[in-house]
């Protein structure tokens, strides 16, 4: 029997838990969670103990204090759903947890908005920047957005309205399943008023500039000062590089971080360090990565020497730097199996470079060319750019 039970609880309250759930709380030694979960519970024979803030960091000292003891801790909704339980199991392993779950907020707001749950994006905000709702704002989509206090509502509907989205179909749901419940739609550009801190935000994006998640995003939408991978080049690399869920990329010499960014847009759980030696252009990458709604870690340093202390990538891209001492050894060695390695160069001291290790490693070697259409006098023409050599291997 595991000693530490997670019990999800809703706006509801002690009315609408399960009998299992009422029990496991009835026989607990010890009731954790935050003050207003337990002001939702009746008074009985269990220690209360509120969450400390930052909760994070108390969270194993305060697990240890009361070992030994039966322990039943309140979380919000179902547990495992951007909660408290995955910390916990976690934490623990699977076998020492318990987790009853609870409707989830977003399993409450679809059934009030007659959406189907396996056709929405869920986007949590709960501790995580705003900026990250941009990926998902593509039209026709239904987002579901867990607010992260009062503040929430506002703040998205602005940055629909900023993306040209304002018309799009915006919903707060207040206090979900508890006796306050509200439900308010607007357009977002629209949207005003109070709100509780208890909310979750639906939104059906109508028809608006589309910025794709898909790689190559116009040159446009970066903030350089030219030292970006252009747009073609961009997605041809990044098809060597073969973005996947979970994943992490190194993006060496991140410039203005189009690489690690456009692989970050792939999936929410792709993860990406951009090193950039020059501090101006680290700030404006991070600038962009904000911009395009991902999180990007940058770190401000030389290659290779600023690799040393950084997880093992599944995926390197060196676009800049490339001829530096060690660099191509350092990339290759620090892969992990089934890592991708990929150099880009327009140099001729690039291409001497990368031929060499071609003949050594082999892989696959690619040269494009990319020629754009511009004025010539009253007529068009072609005007070719940089040729750029792709070297592209897995480990």
């Amino acid at each position: 029997m595991s000693d530490l039970i997670v019990v999800g609880i809703g706006a509801d309250g002690w009315d609408g838990l399960a009998p299992i759930a009422r029990m496991e709380i009835a026989e607990a030694e010890v009731l954790m969670g935050s003050t207003r979960q337990l002001a939702l519970i009746p008074a009985g024979k269990a220690e209360q103990v509120a969450w400390p803030s930052p909760l994070s960091e108390s969270l194993p000292g305060l697990l240890q204090a009361h070992r030994g003891r039966r322990i039943c801790v309140l979380a919000s909704g179902d547990p495992t759903f951007h909660g408290i339980g995955t910390t916990l199991t976690r934490l623990l392993g699977a076998d020492a947890v318990k987790v009853i779950p609870h409707p989830s907020s977003v399993s409450l707001a679809c059934a009030r908005l007659g959406w189907p749950q396996d056709q929405v994006q869920v986007i949590s905000l709960v501790g995580h920047p705003l900026e990250l709702v941009h990926p998902h704002i593509q039209p026709g989509r239904r987002l579901v957005v867990l607010s992260w206090g009062t503040h929430t509502p506002a703040e998205v509907a602005e940055a629909l309205t900023d993306r040209g989205f304002g018309g799009s179909r915006f919903t707060v749901l207040e206090q979900l399943g508890s006796s306050d419940e509200r439900v308010r739609t607007t357009k977002a550009a629209e949207w005003a008023g109070e709100v509780d801190a208890l909310n979750v935000i639906g939104i059906e994006c109508e028809n608006g500039p589309v910025l794709s998640t898909a790689p190559g995003l116009p040159d446009s939408a970066y903030e350089s000062d030219g030292q970006l991978t252009k747009r073609e080049v961009r997605a041809v690399t990044l098809s060597r590089l073969a973005p996947v869920p979970g994943q992490l990329l190194w993006d060496v010499g991140g410039g203005a971080g189009s690489i690690a960014i456009e692989w970050s847009r792939h999936h929410p759980s792709c993860r990406a360090v951009a090193v950039e030696r020059d501090p101006d252009r680290a700030k404006r990458l991070e600038r962009n990565a904000a911009t395009l709604g991902v999180v990007v870690r940058t770190v401000v340093g030389k290659a290779p020497e600023a690799l040393a202390e950084l997880e093992s990538p599944d995926a390197v891209f060196v676009g800049g730097g490339a001829t530096a001492p060690g660099m191509i050894e350092t990339c290759w060695e620090a892969l992990k199996p089934g890592g991708r390695l990929v150099v880009n160069g327009v140099t001729l001291e690039t291409e001497v470079l990368i031929a060499r290790w071609y003949a050594e490693l082999g892989g696959d070697l690619v040269r494009l060319d990319v020629q754009r259409a511009s004025p010539v006098g009253g007529m068009t023409g072609w005007r070719p750019a940089m040729p750029v050599t792709i070297w592209s291997l897995t480990k």
